[in-house]
């Protein structure tokens, strides 16, 4: 007896690691492809990025919905061009859906305000979400043992709220939905220069349902164009193909293509979703979730993390503020998209220190209140040189300085996205500024000024990391 239920056990582990071990393969198939291979980031025109000004944008366009609507920057506007990147805001009402989609592009969202849940359906993984539920209606399909029942099974439900980073890599189908009592607020920047994308840099968005506008930041490609609307995936397949393929009617065939659809790409589910999902008692238990040894593979890779706990600080400084970086070595997946983000918080009057991004171009969005805010540039003009308001976005290229002062009447709160997984700065103030890895010696005779000058600057803010709190400079 003793021996039969060993053989069982050790028939059932079989059983389970080749289960893992079919979905792993698949799953690691495609992570090897184009949109998971670890993509970088392609060179493009370099007259693209021989700026002379740039502007702080406001959104340019904006498409509304039946429950929501979508605001998008133009991305044509030269620093956009120059970065590579183009940006849009979502705000969806409660019970609004944003439909399934997915673009050419690598992208990361940072939630603004609210709370929902999202779906990301990655190829060859399973649909682990289900329910079986047992019913004696007519019109129910038979289960294996004969009784009547409904099924419903889907790939991992992922919930999210304010202050969380969603990494989305190009080409996979996703969708939101506010389940929440309040309107949801989410700004997504798109890498359309990572070599992921196989197309050109004009970012794209591909519907998997509804019948939607050209996207708000679609070039200027003639009028025909953009008046001719556009459809969704199914658009463009014969009926006839499309019925035999999935096995349903015509009927239902032009249901899929939403040739009348009018509700826009957020549309309102009227009685709510009902989905096959866990509850979580409280939020701090899906936080505190281990990682173990299924965590390694594709499908249960983490595509989110919350970068406004105060317990993920990386700098904090209570005169100045405080400073949370997300890195590939904080969440995995951003080595495959090639990108990373930051969220910072400055006190009033408070700076963060001038600084250059070594390998990277940062995307400002500004989440709350108003800094001064200057880019320098290769000559003595400044690239940039004013004040950056809630809801707008400015582009501080590769290695051009720049520097923010949060305004005296209000604390200034952003979120900065990054084209490189691990992107670096290089301070020229405070505990980790380049210039004290300098010998006094080289300063001294490169700017003219006393050696005492130069011990001044490197050593006066030596107490003090990126964040400088706010003081007057004796004249």
């Amino acid at each position: 007896m003793a021996g039969e239920k060993g053989n069982v056990s050790l028939l059932g582990s079989l059983v389970l690691c080749l289960w893992l071990l079919c979905h792993e393969s698949l799953a690691q198939t495609y992570l090897e492809q184009a949109p998971f291979r670890g993509a970088q980031r392609r060179l493009g025109d370099q007259s693209k990025c021989r700026l002379e000004n740039l502007r702080a944008q406001d959104a340019h366009r904006r498409v509304e919905s039946e429950a929501g609507v979508s605001e998008y920057w133009n991305n044509a506007d030269q620093q956009f061009d120059c970065a590579g990147v183009a940006a849009v805001r979502h705000t969806i009402e409660p019970r609004g859906l944003l439909l399934p989609e997915f673009s050419n592009s690598p992208s990361l969202v940072y939630v603004v305000q609210g709370s929902g849940i999202s779906g990301v359906v990655i190829p060859g993984c399973p649909e682990t979400f289900h329910s079986f539920e047992q019913s004696q209606r007519r019109g129910r399909r038979e289960d294996p043992h004969g009784e009547q029942s409904s099924r419903e099974q889907h790939q991992k439900i992922r919930r999210f709220r304010q202050g969380d980073i969603l990494a989305l890599p190009a080409g996979v189908a996703h969708w939101w939905y506010n389940n929440g009592e309040t309107p949801f607020i989410a700004v997504a920047i798109f890498d359309a220069a990572n070599d992921a994308n196989q197309l050109d840099r004009n970012p794209r968005r591909s519907f998997l349902a509804g019948r939607q506008q050209r996207e708000g930041w679609q070039r200027e490609r003639g009028a025909e164009e953009e008046s001719s609307g556009g459809g969704n995936i199914f658009g463009g397949f014969d009926d006839e193909i499309l019925s035999e393929a999935l096995g349903v009617s015509r009927e239902v065939v032009r249901k899929l293509k939403s040739e009348n659809d009018k509700r826009g790409s957020i549309i309102r589910v009227e009685r709510g979703l009902q989905l096959a999902a866990p509850r979580y008692e409280r939020e701090a238990e899906r936080e505190e979730q281990e990682d173990n040894g299924l965590e390694e593979t594709l499908c249960n890779l983490r595509l989110d993390e919350n970068i406004a706990d105060p317990a993920k600080f990386d700098i904090y400084s209570r005169q100045g503020g405080h400073l949370t970086t997300l890195n590939s070595q904080k969440l995995p997946v951003l080595r495959l998209l090639r990108l990373s983000a930051e969220r910072g918080h400055l006190r009033r009057n408070a700076i963060i220190a001038p600084l250059w991004h070594i390998n990277a171009h940062s995307v400002i969005y500004v989440i709350r209140g108003t800094a001064r805010v200057q880019i320098s540039g290769a000559g003595q003009r400044p690239l940039f040189d004013g004040n950056l308001r809630r809801g707008q976005i400015l582009v501080v290229p590769q290695g051009n300085a720049v520097v923010k002062q949060a305004t005296e009447d209000e604390e200034f709160e952003w979120v900065a996205f990054k084209t490189n997984d691990n992107a670096m700065v290089s301070p020229l103030a405070g505990k980790t500024s380049v210039l004290r890895g300098i010998p006094i010696g080289v300063l001294a005779n490169s700017y003219r000024i006393s050696e005492q000058e130069v011990r001044r600057i490197k050593f006066d803010r030596d107490d003090e990391t990126l964040l400088l709190r706010a003081r007057r400079a004796s004249q």
